[in-house]
């Protein structure tokens, strides 16, 4: 993992752990993937950024500000208990946000959405 990430994460391993579980698998699962550490966020990209890793910025009940923000673009709304929240910032383009606690909660269900978004990305021009 390197420097800028590890700056990134300082003080909150936990989000660390999730973040790395996260990389892991959009990188062993999705082709052509491009990381970029900014310095709210870090990008997940192919022709255009499709997944995005952010701390939070309100404490969830019980977990203090140690867990991650990835949030994920799709052409659609959806509605999930996992959502914390959803937007429209262009017709036909909804960003979801889901608050992530734990590594094992990076699952099927949490890298279909994102395989979805990483598709979605690819089509646009």
């Amino acid at each position: 993992m390197n420097g800028d990430i590890l700056f990134f994460f300082d003080g909150k391993p936990n989000a660390l752990a999730v973040y790395a579980a996260l990389e892991d698998r959009v990188c062993g699962e999705l082709p052509d993937v491009n990381i970029k550490v900014q310095k709210s966020m870090i990008t997940f990209a192919n022709k255009h950024g499709f997944a995005f890793a952010s701390h939070p910025r309100r404490k969830a009940e019980g977990y203090g500000k140690d867990y991650l923000i990835v949030s994920f673009g799709l052409e659609h709304s959806m509605e999930s208990p996992r959502l914390i929240a959803s937007s429209e910032p262009y017709p036909n383009r909804w960003t979801h946000h889901a608050a992530v606690f734990a590594p094992e909660d990076i699952d099927d269900e949490l890298m279909g959405w994102i395989r979805e978004a990483y598709e979605f990305s690819a089509a646009k021009r």
